[in-house]
């Protein structure tokens, strides 16, 4: 974990569990760095592959893999800053727009696994829609963030 990200809290309540772990904000800021990174290079790579008319290969699968344990962290972050009343000043868009890459990750692994090269060039574009509302969600976050 970063240095300095998680600071514990003397408290009674839940006995030093995570209720009592107070997490920096700047963790939230380096993860949602990670989850853009992530998700470019899994878009891009679903891109090519797409316009090859090739099938997700191995690498696309652990592109896509790692996204998604990213982006859950990420998710599981800005619920934890919540809890520790950090989100009141963010727009409601901030909060849609960082769940939409998930739900594109879960439709993409109900009903486009990428067996065909038609399934992949879907993947490819929900996962563009999920790096887009991404984009959005990091850059509407830090400009209410700096305010």
């Amino acid at each position: 974990m970063l240095h300095g990200a998680v600071l514990a809290q003397d408290s009674t309540l839940g006995d030093g569990k995570i209720d009592n772990w107070i997490i920096d904000s700047s963790v939230h800021v380096t993860v949602g760095v990670l989850v853009l990174l992530s998700l470019t290079a899994s878009a891009a790579w679903l891109a090519r592959l797409a316009w090859q008319k090739a099938r997700l290969d191995h690498t696309g699968r652990w592109l896509i893999g790692i996204t998604q344990v990213v982006l859950t962290v990420q998710i599981l972050l800005g619920i934890k800053l919540l809890d520790q009343n950090q989100g009141f000043n963010q727009l409601y868009i901030h909060y849609i727009g960082g769940l939409v890459p998930m739900g594109a990750f879960l439709v993409g692994g109900w009903w486009v696994r990428g067996e065909t090269p038609q399934r992949t060039r879907l993947l490819a574009v929900l996962v563009a829609v999920g790096w887009f509302s991404a984009v959005m969600a990091f850059f509407i976050g830090r400009a209410y963030v700096n305010r």
